[in-house]
């Protein structure tokens, strides 16, 4: 979660480091907010609808008024809590992006021009692969869920900024996502290794006297390696892209919590769609699905540690002195050389799942604690599937799913998409709202009740209903 306290317990598809106890910022109340109070900004909301919208007798539930503001016909719909806390502490985001080449000191990331957003839309084509990688950068589909705990602030603040941190991270490694035909370089400036790396012939006996190039014992022999080295997917960039922005977003949470009212903490579940794959990203207890032909596929795990290559590692980091000076708690696809000392190498620490490139150091030198492979992120791979009209994927804050199961979720989506005109554009939206309803349930005597007299979520809800049919359609 973003901003909570410290525990030895960090994961992720996202590992978030937590910040300082909120005693640090008694002082907040006297500090100007970082951004004001506000519902999602597609909602379209004036200020009366805000207010009205935080009847918590009414629980009125909140739709788009208008499906061409989200991406694909999006479907969403909200509902504030039945008292918890004075505002819904749940924020939403969704938004196309490009992560552009940076030039010079420009590296701010920006939404795709009108024209290239309608184009994911139903009216359009939706964008292919070769527009995914086109002059522009890199264009992207985001959605995002926040859940916020003992205020609304951190979770408003990672609605607004958080894209921009992906963006930010993506662009570090947007010209090796650019050439897809190679496997990214274990090192930078080593891009054309993978093309040449091939079984090693052995050398006659007599090229072995002689001292040939690659011979035991010759000035040009390459240095021993005690581990074969790992072939790192492009995928991976993206997910290590995914954990460094989670970790940079709760680090600018902590530190301007220093100068502004930033409230409480949030959960996290990001989903982004890119060179066409979904990739999903979550820290708390918010959860996606996929409902493909009536099947539940989840694809989101509650914050757990990941593995234990992650336990030990956080242990190397927590409490260096173990290592004895000798291992390095980073993980590298290969023992790192000498002659690599400021150069950018792949590397992953106790937070990620996937990898990224830092700037090597002398300290990298040392053994590699952990070698092996961890768990990897769950990636749907879009591109595998024929998807129909009722095929969707669900994102919901925990008031949803802390009174519906999963199975509940896909048969009650499943029946109301059943029902609904398959070229109605509002029917994800309104099966959202569907879903909502489902779990607020009916006010009666004894509180909010659901099916079979069940006690109803009193929760904040949101919920996302994103349909698959219209991801990497081409042209």
């Amino acid at each position: 979660m973003f901003s909570r306290v410290k525990s030895a317990v960090v994961s992720f598809v996202g590992g978030v480091m937590s910040g300082p106890h909120s005693a640090d910022h008694a002082n907040a109340a006297d500090q100007p907010l970082r951004f004001p109070y506000r519902r999602p900004e597609f909602l379209g909301l004036s200020a009366d609808e805000v207010e009205c919208s935080a009847d918590h007798m009414a629980r009125p539930i909140l739709i788009l008024k208008e499906t061409r503001r989200l991406p694909w016909v999006t479907g969403y719909a909200e509902v504030i809590n039945a008292g918890k806390s004075a505002v819904n502490e749940d924020q939403a985001c969704c938004e196309v992006l490009v992560v552009q080449r940076r030039s010079g000191s420009c590296s701010t990331p920006s939404r795709t021009p009108t024209a290239k957003r309608r184009s994911s839309l139903p009216n359009g084509e939706g964008l292919s692969l070769r527009e995914n990688l086109d002059s522009e950068g890199l264009v992207f589909h985001y959605w995002a869920l926040f859940d916020g705990h003992a205020g609304s602030g951190a979770a408003v603040m990672a609605s607004r900024l958080l894209q921009h941190h992906v963006v930010e991270q993506l662009q570090d490694v947007l010209e090796v996502l650019c050439n897809l035909a190679v496997l990214p370089p274990t090192c930078l400036g080593e891009e054309g290794l993978h093309e040449t790396l091939v079984p090693h012939r052995s050398l006659s006996r007599a090229s072995s006297l002689r001292g040939a190039a690659g011979a035991p014992g010759s000035p040009c022999a390459p240095p021993p390696r005690f581990f074969s080295e790992k072939k790192i997917q492009h995928e991976s960039l993206v997910i290590g892209a995914l954990e460094n922005a989670f970790k940079e977003m709760d680090t600018q949470i902590e530190r301007e919590k220093a100068v502004f009212n930033i409230s409480g903490g949030c959960t996290a579940l990001a989903i982004c769609y890119l060179l066409g794959k979904l990739y999903v990203a979550n820290a708390g207890d918010s959860r996606a699905i996929i409902i493909r032909s009536g099947e539940v596929i989840p694809m989101s795990t509650e914050f757990t540690p990941e593995s234990e290559r992650q336990r030990l590692q956080f242990l190397g980091y927590m409490q260096p002195h173990l290592l004895g000076g000798e291992f390095t708690h980073l993980e590298f696809p290969r023992r790192v050389q000498r002659k690599e000392v400021g150069k950018r190498m792949l590397y992953r620490d106790f937070t990620m799942t996937g990898w990224a490139y830092k700037t090597i150091q002398d300290e990298d030198l040392r053994f590699p604690l952990i070698y092996g492979e961890g768990k990897k992120v769950k990636v749907y791979n879009l591109t595998q599937y024929e998807h129909g009209a009722d095929d969707v994927l669900v994102m919901g804050t925990d008031g949803l799913w802390d009174v519906l199961s999963n199975e509940e979720v896909a048969d009650a989506v499943t029946s109301f998409l059943a029902n609904c005109d398959p070229d109605d554009l509002h029917r994800y939206t309104m099966a959202a709202q569907d879903l909502v309803m489902r779990a607020r349930g009916i006010l009666r005597d004894r509180g909010w009740r659901i099916t079979n007299e069940r006690l109803g979520s009193g929760d904040d809800i949101s919920v996302f209903i994103v349909p698959l049919m219209y991801g990497n359609r081409q042209p």
